[in-house]
């Protein structure tokens, strides 16, 4: 019975080890490079900022605002934004891209 157990204990700390644990390292990895990537390329004025934003924005008419605020345009936007960036980002990983 107790060989069982520790059997069972071992496949479980196994599994651990091999699943969970390194994932999260190599999730957490992707993660802190694309965030580190996007500020390094805001910075760098590759990635348009918040007030270029607006005034290309400013040219637009209320009417058509009417609509876009209907769909949610200035949420969209910018997960839209964030997500062609983070894309970028990744397709530029050595193992991934």
């Amino acid at each position: 019975m107790y060989a069982v157990l520790l059997s069972a204990g071992w496949s479980l700390l196994s599994w651990l080890l091999r699943s969970v644990l390194i994932k999260f390292v190599v999730y957490f990895a992707l993660f802190f490079f694309v965030s580190e990537a996007v500020q390094y390329l805001q910075s760098s004025s590759v990635l348009p900022d918040a007030s270029v934003l607006s005034n290309a924005f400013g040219g637009i008419g209320q009417d058509v605002w009417y609509f876009l605020d209907l769909c949610s345009f200035s949420y969209g936007a910018q997960v839209i934004l964030a997500a062609f960036a983070a894309r970028f980002v990744i397709r530029r990983l050595p193992l991934i891209g």
